[in-house]
C-alpha cells in the first residue's frame, strides 16, 4: 500500500483500481484512515513541539469558538457529514475533469494545496499564522493526499467516506470528553 501511495505521489495519474470489489475497497479505504490519522498525530505531535519550543502564540483555534458557540450533535453533523461532503465536491470532485489531461498532476497538486490551505481559517488570522501556515495546515495537507490518492483510484464517494472517518475519529475524542464534562485543555 505505502509503495503504491509513493508512486502515485511522485507522479499522480488519474487510474482507478477497477479490478478490487467494494470490500477491497472498503479495506483499503480504513487502511488510509489508520495512515491519515498516525500523519496527523505525529505533524500535530511535531507542531505541538515547535509551538513549546519557540513559545508560539497560534491564539484561539476555530474548535474553542465551535464548540463554546454550538451543540455537539452540530459538531457531529458539520465535520462528519457536512465538511467532507462539500470539501470533497469542491477540493476532490473537479479531477474527474482533468484525468485525460497531461496537467492532471498540477492539478491534483494545485487542489490538494487549495484543501490544506483552507484550513488556515483554523487559526486566527495574524502575520506569524500565516508565516507559519505550511507547518500548521501540514495535518491537513498529508491527509488531503490521501483523500486524493483515494478519490483517483476508488471514486469521490470513498473519498467522502475516508474524509467523514477521518474527521470521525479525530472528533470522536471531543465528543466523549465534552459529554463527560472533561476539560479538553
Amino acid at each position: 500500500m505505502f509503495e503504491e501511495i509513493l508512486l502515485f505521489l511522485k507522479k499522480p495519474v488519474y487510474e482507478e483500481m477497477n479490478s478490487l470489489n467494494t470490500s477491497e475497497k472498503l479495506r483499503y479505504v480504513l487502511k488510509l484512515v489508520v495512515l491519515a490519522i498516525a500523519l496527523s498525530i505525529l505533524l500535530s505531535f511535531l507542531l505541538g513541539l515547535l509551538e513549546t519550543l519557540f513559545n508560539l502564540d497560534l491564539g484561539k483555534h476555530a474548535m474553542d469558538d465551535f464548540l463554546e458557540n454550538y451543540p455537539l450533535v452540530y459538531l457531529l453533523i458539520f465535520a462528519v457529514v457536512g465538511a467532507p461532503v462539500l470539501e470533497e465536491m469542491l477540493f476532490r470532485g473537479p479531477m474527474i475533469w482533468f484525468k485525460h489531461s497531461k496537467f492532471f498532476p498540477f492539478i491534483f497538486y494545485v487542489l490538494t494545496l487549495g484543501f490544506g490551505f483552507m484550513h488556515i481559517s483554523n487559526y486566527e488570522m495574524t502575520l506569524q499564522n500565516l508565516a507559519l501556515s505550511p507547518i500548521l495546515v501540514a495535518p491537513q495537507l498529508a491527509a488531503g493526499l490521501l483523500l486524493g490518492f483515494a478519490r483517483v483510484k476508488f471514486g469521490l464517494l470513498y473519498s467522502i467516506l475516508l474524509h467523514a472517518l477521518y474527521n470521525f475519529v479525530l472528533a470522536g475524542p471531543i465528543l466523549v470528553f465534552q459529554l463527560l464534562d472533561i476539560p479538553i485543555e
